[in-house]
């Protein structure tokens, strides 16, 4: 699991490296300039690392299941898997490979981004009642913090499909301020270790 914590905090580094760029540009260039897109890419990035982390940890907690090092969890035991995989699993070598990659596949049509899906995800291997544990952890109302989390969610959507466009007046993006950037790293970045500290 430590794996995926490292990954998730590395993906983190390629956001604040670009949020580096943002900053020194912003001094160098005429406010003419428009760097707002390096902002926009960052809410992007966020909570694609975000995303990938609750992969990892669902992917690296259901192989602790099959491994014996966890307890089953009623999701885990209704997770589905194809005849193929299943008449490979009977086989006597690579079967842990096996069952990986079928996780990988049924998981790469999945988003784990909004509250609800990450639980879904978490519960995969932990009993954890997710949002609850989070904000007990943080001392924080969960539904706010759920709230927060589809707010992020929600302008990155705006982001990667709609070209952030503000339908109101064709052509104009909505406006992204630096402190919209930081705020979604420091909020996803403090949900991130709140959940590994609660799975691991």
């Amino acid at each position: 699991m430590k794996t995926a914590l490292d990954i998730f905090r590395a993906n983190l580094a390629r956001v604040r490296a670009l949020h580096a760029l943002h900053l020194n540009f912003s001094g160098l260039v005429a406010p003419i300039i428009d760097l707002s897109d390096l902002l926009r890419a960052e809410i992007v990035l966020v909570v694609s690392a975000l995303d990938h982390f609750v992969h990892e940890l669902a992917r690296v907690g259901m192989m602790e299941i099959w491994r014996g090092a966890r307890s089953a969890t009623p999701a885990y035991l209704r997770f589905s898997i194809s005849l193929n995989i299943a008449t490979r699993l009977t086989g006597q070598s690579g079967v842990e490979g096996h069952l990986e990659t079928e996780i990988r596949t049924r998981h790469g049509y999945l988003s784990f981004q909004q509250p609800d899906d990450i639980a879904d995800a978490i519960r995969l291997f932990s009993s954890v009642e997710l949002w609850k544990a989070v904000g007990g952890r943080l001392g924080e109302d969960p539904q706010d913090i759920k709230a927060q989390l589809k707010l992020i969610v929600a302008r990155r959507n705006k982001i990667a499909h709609e070209a952030d466009i503000d339908p109101s007046y064709p052509g104009q993006r909505w406006p992204i301020a630096r402190k919209d950037a930081e705020d979604a790293l420091a909020f996803v970045e403090k949900i991130g270790a709140t959940i590994f500290e609660l799975v691991v």
